[in-house]
């Protein structure tokens, strides 16, 4: 037989033999969110530091198209469709109770103080209580403050936005518009374009970013609130069992650039875009005005029959004192402004 056959035959079985052949792992990742958008591109350069971090022993295939659309997005990664997604809690009511903490109003200006405060108190609180259970919680957090914006006439008064009809993204800020007595229908932010352009919804609310990001430069007009009149939660997250079948150091490598670490990516890539989108606003026209303290003390005093039912609810499902758990939140989000 010929030598020169012999060496790279015997070369591969050595290589099988000491478990370097064929050792890389791809996590399969989604989106559901524009190729362009702050949170796509936040759990991209998470990806580069996974590979980074586990020296190209576990890399991304970013997927060209979401396996699910938002709503469904928590179960296609526990059901392991794809390895690696995020999604905003809010797209199934009723599922995560504790999570709704970071949904309030008036927590603070900016992405990054209000998920890296999530961050701190998911981690303290409500990770050892298994919210997100059947998947890998890589991190958590929130978009940029939220903001009512219209197509036909500004909002300056909770009795204009109850002549109207708005779109929402569920959590707190669906029970809050009930108990205001606005008009609002659930659905996702990819809606959002054909919702409005067709004139079926009046309005919509979101952090600013989303004008650019959903395309809706039919909006004409925006009311802020000094902290937000709500955030949103998200989950990103990882298979669980895609997760435990890697390796220990590869575990550990995953671990170091999650948690704060990624909601400080994924925050940061929302207020970048939020304070585009302002400067974008200033040139197309929108019309920006602070809602007046008659109009934030309605928010305030509707906010508070929700807030004691979500004391209520959580300590139902375990979190002991959730009123001080709450306060601690807002007070980690003050540090962080």
């Amino acid at each position: 037989m010929n030598r020169n056959i012999l060496k790279p035959v015997a070369l591969l079985a050595l290589l099988a033999a000491s478990g370097t052949a064929g050792a890389q792992t791809v996590l399969s990742v989604s989106t559901w969110l524009p190729p362009a958008h702050g949170a796509t591109m936040a759990q991209n350069q998470w990806c580069e530091a996974v590979e980074k971090e586990t020296k190209g022993s576990v890399k991304c295939n970013l997927l060209p198209k979401a396996v699910s659309a938002p709503p469904g997005t928590f179960d296609a990664v526990r059901d392991g469709l794809a390895d690696v997604s995020y999604t905003v809690d809010g797209y199934t009511p009723g599922r995560f109770i504790f999570t709704q903490v970071a949904e309030f109003p008036f927590l603070g200006d900016s992405s990054t103080a209000t998920s890296v405060a999530y961050q701190r108190i998911y981690d303290k609180y409500f990770a050892p209580l298994g919210e997100h259970r059947g998947v890998k919680t890589l991190a958590v957090f929130t978009h940029g403050p939220g903001i009512i914006f219209t197509v036909k006439q500004p909002v300056t008064s909770a009795a204009d936005a109850a002549k109207l009809k708005f779109r929402i993204g569920g959590g707190n800020i669906n029970e809050l518009s009930k108990l205001m007595g606005w008009n609002t229908t659930l659905k996702p932010a990819t809606d959002s374009f054909e919702l409005l352009s067709t004139g079926v919804m009046d309005g919509t609310f979101f952090p600013d970013e989303s004008l650019q990001s959903m395309r809706l430069g039919m909006v004409k007009y925006a009311t802020t609130f000094p902290g937000g009149l709500y955030n949103t939660s998200f989950v990103f997250m990882m298979n669980k069992a895609k997760y435990d079948g890697l390796k220990p150091e590869e575990r550990a490598a995953i671990d170091k650039v999650s948690g704060e670490y990624a909601a400080r990516l994924f925050a940061a890539g929302w207020d970048r875009t939020d304070a585009a989108s302002r400067d974008i606003q200033k040139t197309t026209g929108v019309q920006r005005q602070m809602a007046n303290e008659a109009f934030v003390n309605d928010v305030k005093a509707k906010q508070a029959q929700l807030e004691d039912r979500w004391v209520a609810a959580a300590e139902g499902r375990g979190l002991k004192n959730a009123r001080a758990v709450l306060a601690e939140f807002r007070a980690e989000t003050q540090k962080l402004k």
